[in-house]
């Protein structure tokens, strides 16, 4: 009962990148296993017909490369998990992403430290960590002596901060339709453009007929 997505996605996946010949990719930490497809397809490419593909390389963050589920810590944050409350969108207003974080799991010792074995507030300490460009060390002694309330009430404020000019500038593009129009037509022409010159030297190489754009 394997479904064939199982093996189509990844090199869909694959195309998506080799055919605008991106060098860089930024990926989840979990995400690394698809770029290597890729990369693996790429090499056995040029191995054969020369140097024509760009072999890309993964953009991991050094720090939130994984964020975890607010409610499952032990599970990844996914915007497809049912509850809600689980992670945070990108166009959460305040008060929601206030709730969210108040109400992520943690445990019931109160102390803000990163520890393998309380999965809950490492999250959460990643996340405040990630978002500051604090260490973890630096975190831990703000907050020392400090209940999670503190925390989660700083936390909330660092996202919400972080969040306010993305969702300022996705309105107000969403309030101008005709120019975001001509915005993702430009963008849709290069991307062609791109497109066509790879597959353009690709099917040349291999002995196709060369498609015309």
């Amino acid at each position: 009962n394997i479904n064939v997505g199982l093996f189509a996605y990844p090199t869909l996946m694959a195309a998506d990148i080799l055919l605008y010949r991106t060098n860089l990719v930024p990926v989840g930490e979990d995400q690394k296993q698809h770029l290597e497809l890729a990369r693996d397809l790429a090499q056995r490419f040029n191995h054969r017909f020369g140097p024509i593909l760009e072999v890309p390389e993964p953009y991991i963050m050094p720090v939130g490369a994984r964020i975890m589920s607010l409610q499952n810590p032990n599970k990844k944050m996914s915007k497809s998990d049912e509850n809600q409350n689980s992670f945070i969108a990108l166009l959460d207003p305040p008060h929601r992403i206030s709730k969210k974080i108040k109400r992520a799991v943690t445990d019931t010792e109160a102390s803000v430290a990163s520890d393998p074995n309380r999965p809950g507030i490492s999250n959460l300490v990643e996340l405040y960590s990630a978002f500051s460009g604090q260490s973890t060390e630096s975190i831990e002694h703000q907050y020392q002596g400090q209940g999670y309330g503190v925390f989660k009430a700083d936390l909330a404020d660092l996202v919400i901060a972080e969040f306010e000019p993305i969702q300022r500038r996705f309105n107000e593009l969403m309030n101008d339709q005709g120019q975001l129009l001509t915005w993702m037509k430009i963008g849709a022409e290069r991307a062609n453009a791109r497109a066509y010159e790879t597959l353009h030297v690709v099917t040349k190489a291999i002995g196709l007929v060369v498609p015309s754009s």
